[in-house]
């Protein structure tokens, strides 16, 4: 049931910025404008009739009538298809994040047959590097890292494996709803999948600050994020905005808030999930206990040497705790409330992890006896199984989730139960995440379909069709195409919510396919009074490579590129300077190791590999809807200066010399079809000659390298620095 305004209250002097938008929205309504109704994203979703239009010819799929209608309403034209080798390069990248190679561009072009272009999207949304692709576009939303954040930044060493969930997720085309169904509840309604369970790893992308000391708050703060990580990645909406008080402009009440965490409130985090196979988890088993059985006498007495320092350490590290926690900590464990179970498993870690170091506290001789005995302890230790890192319920009844004044934990107001906003499902709700989930799923739900399918639009077309993902209340972007939103949102659950079937939906269409340059517009010049920042999509737009994609695309142009996929991160070299701060990686021993795809780059929260902090990716704290594509200093800097540009036109360099010797023609023009994905014209080939003569002479004359050498990796320095290569057409 969706939730009503009342009536408008007689006019009045607006006396606040809610006033101005609550009776801006309500005028809208009445003028009939339903994208501008303030209930606009609460209406349940219901499949729109395709519009009828005059230039039907050029529509390629349905997709193609609803943006044909509104450019036709303003007296409009599209703009015509874009030559083969730009779609490629365009379509290649958007679903690869790489660059199509030169034989597929030959492949292509010699494929003259009326459904080329289809088959080769079919073949790249086959390809394993598309998941590698759309993984990194769901890890924005989520805030995937692998370290806690804060001062220590902390490992999460098995943090990747849900990088590498997402990844098989977008590869082997899950259903939307069971992907999100085990991100929700993955060990309710799946608990024998260890990749349901890999997938309850979204609750542990929270920061955390594990070396504190109120783990009250810290318990609090992770249920803030997960809250709000949730509904801005599910619904696209802003209920953090409700968690102190009701929302200033949508109809979402702070009991609505607290309603939707105590979903979460039973979890409690896991760091031992099984992701072996169950004849592992059994053989395992067994030769754990023969081991026990045999280092039984020899753990005795290591043990009977840290009785002392292991109790010092942990009264010490307890007694800097909050109360609570301190209390939950020195209660029996049977005893312990819900609260307090959860209390002490974060706390927990902590005084496991400084007790873990009593044997630093004992004395030389000591020390020696301790040594020998934990050298023959391991001696047999069996290899521990692989697991993974996500939440699970508390067992036994959850903590009581209250209505926070103020989202104080220490303020608490009356007890509230799980349940859904009101303004999407007044009167009813659930216990548990599995039911949260099945809510999430129900195909007149008014968000899940829009939100992801917008997401989709957005990174296809450049600008989503609500242009703020995360929110479609009313504070965010009214949607430029509401009927086309609903189709494809109808579309996704009416093919059983695979998303391949969208994507491929959306890049055969007409309305993709265009070209970019406005001038090839019939109506140009009124499109650009009319329309000029292209939200009637009457041209395609030009689109900047995120950090990641440059990266990956010069590996690949300098023959570098490693596609080893999945396992634990990489760490590529870092720059020299760099190696002095505190949060600095030390680089694979391997190469190959540290030219993976940079997906696979760890993801630490205080330390950024510096070519991708310059292009704007996120922070990693923060969800990330959509990247800044933004043009600044430190981007040219970063190319042009830094050590791993300049190591990979090396490695180009050579690799062109290798390949066409002598031959500088063929050489550029094996140049220019590499990283440009097509031939250069007459212009640009004399411009390379006397570039390449002019570098070899000027180096030849003033240094001891290899002129020859050294001009050719100028050229290819300069060539990986254009805006040409930077750019998607």
């Amino acid at each position: 049931m969706i939730r009503r305004y009342p009536t408008p209250l007689p006019l009045v002097r607006p006396c606040c910025i809610l006033t101005v938008c609550l009776f801006g929205a309500l005028a809208a309504s009445s003028r009939g404008d339903e994208a501008a109704r303030p209930d606009w994203p609460f209406v349940p979703l219901k499949r729109p009739a395709i519009p009828e239009v005059r230039r039907a010819a050029w529509m390629r799929n349905p997709l193609d009538a609803f943006v044909l209608a509104s450019l036709e309403k303003e007296g409009l034209q599209p703009n015509p298809q874009a030559d083969k080798l730009t779609l490629l390069r365009r379509v290649t990248f958007d679903l690869t994040g790489l660059l199509p190679t030169p034989a597929e561009c030959d492949d292509f072009q010699a494929d003259t047959s009326s459904d080329a272009y289809e088959r080769l999207v079919d073949r790249l949304l086959r390809s394993p590097r598309f998941g590698e692709r759309w993984a990194q576009h769901w890890l924005d939303v989520v805030r995937y890292a692998e370290t806690d954040g804060f001062k220590l930044d902390r490992l999460r060493p098995s943090a990747w494996r849900y990088r590498d969930y997402v990844i098989r997720a977008c590869n082997d085309d899950l259903p939307y709803d069971r992907f999100l169904s085990q991100q929700i509840a993955g060990d309710e309604l799946e608990p024998n999948n260890p990749d349901a369970l890999i997938a309850t790893g979204f609750y542990r992308l929270p920061p955390e600050e594990t070396n504190g000391s109120n783990y009250r708050m810290v318990r609090q703060d992770i249920l803030d994020d997960v809250t709000d990580v949730f509904a801005t990645s599910f619904l696209g909406l802003t209920l953090g905005c409700a968690r102190c008080h009701d929302h200033k402009f949508d109809p979402l009440t702070q009991k609505d808030y607290f309603r939707l965490q105590a979903f979460f409130t039973p979890l409690i985090q896991r760091d031992d999930l099984p992701v072996a196979s169950a004849g592992e988890q059994e053989d395992y088993r067994r030769r754990l206990a023969k081991w026990e059985k045999d280092t039984k006498e020899l753990r005795g007495k290591r043990d009977a040497l840290l009785v002392e320092p292991r109790r010092a350490i942990r009264d010490e590290v307890i007694a800097t705790f909050d109360a609570d926690t301190q209390k939950a900590l020195n209660t029996v464990e049977r005893k312990r409330t819900p609260l307090q179970r959860q209390l002490a498993a974060l706390a927990g870690k902590q005084v496991e992890r400084r007790v873990s170091r009593a044997h630093r506290r004992l004395d030389k001789d000591r020390r020696a006896v301790y040594d020998e005995l934990q050298k023959k302890i391991e001696a047999d230790m069996p290899t521990p199984l692989p697991t993974a890192m996500g939440a699970v319920n508390l067992p036994g009844e959850p903590p009581v989730t209250y209505r926070l004044a103020t989202g104080n934990y220490n303020r608490p107001r009356e007890r509230v139960e799980a349940g859904f906003p009101e303004c999407l499902e007044k009167g009813t709700g659930g216990k548990s995440r599995a039911e949260l989930a099945r809510w999430l799923c129900r195909p007149d739900h008014p968000l899940t379909g829009r939100v992801i399918v917008n997401r989709l639009w957005q990174h296809h077309l450049g600008a989503g069709i609500v242009a703020s993902p995360n929110d479609f209340g009313a504070m965010g972007d009214k949607p430029t195409h509401p009927e086309l939103l609903d189709y494809l949102a109808s579309e996704l659950i009416r093919g059983g919510w695979t998303l391949k079937r969208i994507h491929r939906l959306i890049v055969t269409s007409a309305t993709y396919r265009q070209a970019s340059s406005p001038n090839r517009n019939a109506s140009a010049d009124k499109a650009r009074s009319v329309d000029p920042d292209d939200r009637l999509l009457w041209h395609a737009r030009v689109k900047r490579r995120e950090g990641e994609a440059i990266r990956d695309a010069i590996l690949q142009v300098s023959g570098q590129l490693h596609r080893r996929m999945g396992g634990p991160s990489s760490c590529p070299q870092l720059p020299t300077a760099m190696m002095e701060n505190v949060y600095a990686w030390d680089a694979d021993a391997q190469t190959c190791d540290r030219n993976r795809r940079s997906i696979y780059i760890l993801a630490k929260r205080n330390l950024v590999y510096p070519l991708l902090a310059a292009f704007d990716q996120p922070d990693r704290v923060n969800s990330c809807p959509v990247r800044p594509a933004t043009i600044t200093a430190p981007q040219a800097l970063a190319m042009l200066n830094g050590e791993f540009t300049l190591t990979q036109a090396r490695c180009w360099a050579d690799r062109l010399v290798a390949e066409r010797g002598r031959d500088t023609d063929a050489s550029i023009r094996s140049a220019y079809r590499r990283v440009f994905n097509r031939e250069p014209d007459a212009h640009e080939i004399e411009a390379a000659e006397k570039f390449l003569t002019h570098q070899r002479q000027l180096i030849d004359s003033g240094s001891d390298r290899n002129g020859a050498r050294a001009a050719w990796v100028d050229l290819c320095h300069a060539l990986l620095n254009s805006a040409e290569f930077l750019d998607v057409d």
